[in-house]
């Protein structure tokens, strides 16, 4: 099991979501961000307050989060 010592989840920030070091940004919008600059060097200057650490991280946390449920697609 990893250790997320950088994910943290208060109840008085953003109604417990997972947060990056407690800041007001979570890893969900990490993770949508990443969509937005998948180079990480991108990401971070859009984000200066971000680590490699903690995008490591939240992908890692977001990864062993997602459900297994497997949803069938339709091909097109």
């Amino acid at each position: 099991m990893a250790k997320f010592d950088r994910i943290t989840c208060d109840p008085a920030i953003l109604n417990g979501q997972p947060t990056i070091r407690g800041m007001r940004l979570t890893v969900r919008r990490v993770i949508e961000a990443l969509v937005l600059y998948p180079n990480w060097d991108d990401l971070r200057v859009e984000y200066p307050e971000l680590d490699p650490e903690d995008i490591r991280q939240a992908l890692e946390f977001a990864a062993q989060n997602l459900d297994d449920h497997v949803l069938p697609l339709e091909a097109a």
